[in-house]
């Protein structure tokens, strides 16, 4: 599962790695740490305007959930969608055809646990560049989307940093973005990227503040990218 993402670099950094432009040229607010449950905005590439960047609600809403969006997510938890399910899901099924996106990111959180103690990793390539998550989005209005992260099982390094749930957002190798994008990909092709394209690129995990885990504190700043070192964590060895 993947509930909490950071996007730090500037508008014309995203337009130039994406080769697409911001739709609302006022929309674009970077961020150091965005919590799913909060239902921000995201940044996203979708298949239907692959040369346009849009804000998308994260929380991915079906049309049955959009007479009542809020409602639906008191119900309904569409930050991420599985992989293994999402031509089955009656939430997903009809997007996974024709409503495929790039989702902005530079980093993310994971959560580890020692001791039924969770502690957050922050995930980032080594070199701190630009990614894609894969993701679904739906249009709920006029310039108005909704998106979800589609995650996959663990690798070998996320099943030891999501040591619980064991999974891992699919981060999709800047090769194979614009195949994500495809309008004519069918579901043989759909389901080989979601099995292979996970990225190539070296990805850096560390310990950051418990703090991102507790209310009424002020987690869209440096501390959710700050390494914090956790006694209990170093007894029990480096995860890489």
């Amino acid at each position: 599962m993947c509930y909490s993402t950071t996007l730090r670099k500037t508008k014309e950094e995203v337009e130039e790695r994406f080769r697409a432009r911001l739709q609302i040229e006022l929309e674009y607010t970077p961020f150091y740490h965005m919590n799913g449950f909060t239902h921000g905005n995201l940044y996203i590439v979708p298949m239907e305007y692959p040369d346009e960047l849009v804000p998308a609600m994260w929380g991915y809403v079906p049309p049955f959930g959009m007479d009542d969006p809020d409602a639906f997510h008191k119900r309904y938890n569409t930050l991420n969608a599985k992989s293994e399910t999402v031509f089955s899901s009656n939430t997903y099924k009809h997007s996974i055809h024709d409503k495929r996106c790039l989702i902005v990111a530079d980093g993310f959180h994971e959560p580890h646990h020692v001791n039924k103690v969770s502690y957050p990793y922050f995930c980032h390539y080594k070199d701190d560049s630009l990614f894609a998550f894969a993701g679904l989005y739906s249009e709920l209005d006029d310039d108005l989307y909704s998106c979800t992260i589609i995650t996959m099982p663990a690798n070998e390094q996320f099943v030891h940093i999501h040591n619980e749930k064991k999974r891992q957002p699919l981060i999709l190798d800047e090769h194979w973005e614009e195949d994500w994008l495809l309008p004519d990909l069918h579901e043989p092709g759909i389901k080989e990227l979601m099995k292979s394209a996970f990225t190539t690129k070296e990805i850096e995990a560390y310990p950051v503040s418990r703090d991102l885990y507790k209310r009424g504190i002020d987690t869209n700043n440096k501390l959710a990218i700050a390494k914090k070192d956790y006694p209990e964590l170093n007894e029990q060895g480096s995860l890489f």
